[in-house]
């Protein structure tokens, strides 16, 4: 096709919305393949998948829109998880305090990694990797290096208790989707996310406080960390010190496939949501024809790959 056409709406839209593309052929190819995968059970069960994945993205969303990037979630799952099983066992009747608790200890962790990459401008890969090191420990060692035994049944119910037939973590998924959407795109706060991760000098000679982002960013990356560190245990009603090992990657990777630049200042959450149904589409379907796992990760590493080729492929597209 000629240029002209890649630089109009059609063409832009194309390169942008292809992973939307990619999805439904694949869920084309699952659903010839096997009649269980587009049964309303199974695609039902891709959503409770997503629900914990689509929080920890939706933070990395932001964090990536400022030029920044996260690697601490998948230890934070893990710490809020064990601190708020921890504080279950060891006082039944308070247990929606322990949920609180796991929460704050996922917001207090984002707020050191926005105190390092904004006051003292520690480069973002190397703050987030110290407190992701540190928080894995303490999740060790909340539980002396073992998973947290003795976990009372009412620890499920935040996660397993249904509201018109959907699961609360789905909802909360839906209704996280629907906040930052509306917060980047409504509110000035995510015109300045938008503005900082597209130029910073620019963006503080135009007045804004870019340490200020920057530390919000963070802070709200871990706070839905630790809502979705106690969501997955209360869902298994069960905390191990590995729980959310990876998560991280996925969550990366969700937002690069969804079309956000690594570099910052493009992305959107509708392409977040694609990339993580996406993700979650492959390794129910894949699961269900008895992939092994180690293929699964080579054809989610092609993706990856394949986005920021595609991303690469718009960017020259568009500048000439």
């Amino acid at each position: 096709m000629s240029k002209t056409f890649w630089r109009s709406r059609g063409g832009v839209f194309l390169i942008r919305n292809s992973m939307v593309g990619v999805m439904l052929i694949a869920v084309l190819v699952f659903t010839l393949s096997t009649p269980r995968f587009a049964s309303p059970q199974n695609l039902q069960s891709i959503l409770i998948a997503a629900a914990p994945f689509a929080l920890i993205a939706l933070g990395q969303t932001l964090v990536i829109l400022t030029g920044g990037i996260d690697l601490s979630v998948g230890s934070v799952i893990a710490l809020s998880a064990m601190t708020s099983a921890w504080f279950a066992v060891n006082d039944p009747s308070k247990i929606w305090l322990g949920f609180a608790i796991g929460v704050l200890v996922g917001l207090a962790v984002g707020i050191v990694n926005g105190l390092l990459v904004s006051v003292f401008a520690i480069a973002p890969f190397v703050a987030t990797l110290s407190t992701l090191t540190a928080a894995s420990g303490l999740a060790y060692a909340v539980g002396k290096g073992a998973p947290i035994l003795g976990i009372p049944a009412a620890y499920g119910e935040l996660a397993n208790t249904r509201l018109g037939g959907l699961p609360v973590p789905v909802w909360l998924m839906f209704i996280g989707l629907l906040v930052i959407g509306v917060l980047l795109h409504k509110f000035a706060f995510g015109t300045r996310i938008y503005a900082v991760g597209g130029n910073p000098v620019a963006a503080e000679i135009a007045g804004i406080k870019v340490g200020r982002v920057r530390f919000q960013v963070y802070a709200i990356s871990g706070l839905l960390a630790g809502i979705s560190g106690v969501l997955l245990s209360s869902r298994v009603v069960n905390a191990a010190p590995s729980l959310g090992a990876g998560y991280e990657l996925d969550a990366i990777a969700a937002v690069v496939i969804g079309g956000a630049s690594l570099f910052g200042g493009r992305g959107t959450v509708w392409g977040t949501a694609i990339g993580l149904l996406l993700i979650q589409t492959l390794n129910n379907g894949l699961d269900i024809m008895l992939i092994p796992s180690y293929w699964q990760d080579v054809i989610k590493g092609l993706l990856i790959a394949t986005a920021v080729g595609v991303d690469v492929f718009a960017i020259r597209r568009l500048n000439r």
